[in-house]
């Protein structure tokens, strides 16, 4: 599920929805009635409901304050995906400067201390005026759940924002974003073990809802500060390979006025492609594949021909052969497309598939150069 926060796209996975139906659970059933006794169990069940709500936006505000940030300094904001405490912005490039990512990281943690005291105020307001106890609760809630979310993002470990101060320290220090992020990694991966241990230890001494959430946070960062590295690694190597370099050049083409079927037996059935170009006149219109001609009833391919099915040439399925490869993977990303014709001026120049850039990727990560 994806949401636009004042611009900003936030994905939620499935997991994160699991992980909120935990909280709502935790709340109604541990947090809300330990710390305000007295009430019915339906009223704990909607606290932990608005609860639950409250620290959604209270997420989505933290990382559309790193995203107005980042608009300030002109660094393009993509979308970011939610987890526990935060978001993984899903970005194609790394900010341009150590002050511009002091700057983005630190907003996320202020945003949060920043709700944080509004909602201690709040809860004093209604402790005077004799607000009732579960609406206080929810106050008290929101207050100390914004505290822990900006105190736990000032963690250096990456993803955490903490870790992007680290990263930030460190490439000033050095003037080295690979070695910077790979120690920021490092880090975010050390303390993800300590978490899942620490939760580890609560759990077999009885304090399970505690020992569950840290240990579900500590196997986050475990993951995330492995695949943050290496998303770094390949973004700064494909962006340095022209797409002309890992292209097939010369793809085997269908004329357009080829059958269907035609289509399947001398092509699809003979060289197992998933998609061909599509050619009318030596003039590229488009490309064909499987998809394609499952949709069409078997009756028909005698009389349909390719041009029929074409899917015509578009900036979602072509891309320049003076293209980066790192472009390429964009796109495709972008798009869902595994495959992209490759032009020319228009010209149809080779082929380009998600199985070549992972080839190539994986052999420049694995094979280093001679010294």
């Amino acid at each position: 599920m994806t949401l636009t926060v004042a611009g900003l796209k936030v994905r939620l996975g499935f997991s994160w929805i699991l992980l909120t139906l935990f909280l709502i659970w935790s709340l109604a059933q541990s947090y809300f009635p330990t710390s305000y006794l007295g009430l019915e169990n339906r009223t704990y069940w909607w606290m932990a409901l608005i609860g639950a709500a409250g620290f959604l936006g209270s997420l989505l505000f933290h990382e559309w304050a790193h995203a107005a940030v980042a608009r300030r300094r002109q660094f393009p904001a993509a979308a970011s995906t939610l987890f526990l405490f935060g978001g993984v912005a899903d970005t194609n490039t790394e900010p341009p400067d150590p002050r511009t990512e002091y700057a983005i990281a630190l907003a996320g943690p202020i945003s949060s201390f920043g709700l944080a005291a509004v909602w201690y105020a709040a809860f004093e307001v209604g402790y005077r005026a004799n607000f009732p106890l579960a609406v206080l609760g929810i106050f008290g809630f929101l207050a100390f759940a914004n505290t822990l979310l900006g105190g736990v993002n000032l963690i250096p470990a990456f993803p955490l924002d903490g870790g992007w101060l680290l990263r930030a320290w460190l490439r000033r220090r050095n003037n080295d974003l690979r070695q910077a992020t790979r120690r920021a990694c490092l880090a975010g991966s050390l303390c993800g073990f300590v978490f899942m241990m620490a939760g580890f230890v609560q759990i077999i001494t009885g304090h399970i809802l505690a020992g569950v959430w840290w240990f579900v946070l500590g196997f986050f960062l475990r993951e995330t500060a492995g695949a943050s590295y290496y998303r770094m690694v390949a973004q700064t190597t494909l962006a340095s390979m022209a797409i002309r370099r890992i292209m097939t050049p010369d793809p085997v083409t269908v004329s357009s006025d080829t059958s269907v079927q035609r289509l399947v037996e001398d092509y699809f059935h003979r060289s197992f492609h998933n998609m061909y170009p599509v050619m009318e006149d030596a003039r590229l219109i488009g490309c064909v594949g499987p998809k394609q001609i499952s949709a069409v009833p078997r009756e028909r391919w005698a009389e349909l021909t390719a041009r029929d099915l074409t899917i015509p040439c578009s900036k979602d399925n072509t891309i320049d052969v003076d293209s980066d490869t790192e472009a390429a993977l964009s796109l495709m990303n972008k798009t869902g497309n595994s495959r992209l014709l490759v032009v020319d001026g228009g010209r149809l120049a080779g082929i380009v598939t998600l199985k070549d850039l992972s080839q190539f990727l994986t052999l420049k990560l694995n094979v280093k150069p001679a010294s």
